[in-house]
């Protein structure tokens, strides 16, 4: 069993029962309890699971973990899914950036494209663009969540409905095997439906903690994504979803800067 394996069968039993314990997962894995502790400790910098005391447990489905220690985890791997993706946005397009730290790293790197038109209700995501002269950014109105700038509310719904887009750019918190998109908060989801309806092509960019994470709020479906830009292979649920409904799959991994996985490649997760 690979580490990668056992992280995610690590997961299931913790899912399954709520929380599980060094020695208990020593036993089921047969590995040393060290091993389990160097497991537990990546899955919960991914935060993926909660580190306590002589086990895990599950992370909160109804409260987001704090806004600056979202923007620390997994910097690498956001760093190359804004790569990757700012790498299928052309020049003079029109883009709704969404709420989240993921879409604040994709601002930066579409800081090297010139002419784009972006429509915003991130106060991170204009801080950073709003050096680019030849770019037309375009704040959101509505409430403003001092934890991490996001704006939100029925104003900010009202104005993104006035366009019609190229590209709308989301996170999300969690991703369920079902395909379900999650988030924690319903005002946020709200804006970002409408951000899906007013987009010709939806981009979601998620890193692999995604897959693993609960969240309470049903912002949508992977199946009304266009394009998926993650650093790992998702699970084969996920996988067999994206091939019945023609997403594109994007994977950022160390090695390279990325690689869409086609249909046919996606039909070998059901083999």
């Amino acid at each position: 069993m690979t580490q990668q394996e056992r992280h995610e069968a690590i997961l299931d039993l913790v899912r399954r029962q709520g929380y599980a314990s060094i020695e208990q997962l020593a036993k089921t894995f047969d590995v040393t309890p060290q091993t389990v502790r160097r497991d537990l400790n990546q899955l919960a910098n991914d935060g993926a699971i909660r580190r306590v005391h002589g086990g895990a447990g599950l992370e909160s489905s109804t409260v987001n973990t704090a806004y600056h220690t979202r923007k620390t985890l997994n910097l690498d791997a956001k760093r190359r899914i804004a790569e990757l993706l700012a790498a299928q946005i052309p020049d003079s397009s029109s883009l709704f950036i969404n709420i989240g730290t993921s879409n604040e790293f994709i601002a930066e790197a579409l800081c090297q494209h010139s002419g784009l038109e972006v429509i915003t209700n991130n106060l991170n995501v204009a801080a950073i663009l709003q050096h680019k002269t030849d770019f037309n950014v375009i704040v959101a109105g509505g409430q403003v969540r001092s934890r991490d700038g996001g704006i939100i509310g029925e104003a900010t719904i009202d104005f993104i409905n006035q366009f019609k887009v190229d590209y709308g750019i989301i996170g999300i918190s969690s991703i369920d095997r079902d395909g379900s998109l999650l988030e924690f908060d319903y005002q946020e989801v709200r804006v970002a439906q409408a951000i899906i309806r007013n987009s010709r092509q939806v981009f979601l960019a998620a890193d692999h903690s995604k897959f693993h994470r609960n969240a309470v709020v049903r912002q949508g479906n992977l199946a009304q994504i266009d394009a998926f830009f993650t650093d790992r292979q998702p699970p084969d649920a996920l996988l067999r979803l994206m091939r019945e409904h023609g997403v594109a799959l994007h994977v950022a991994s160390p090695q390279e800067t990325g690689e869409e996985v086609d249909n046919d490649r996606l039909a070998l997760a059901d083999s």
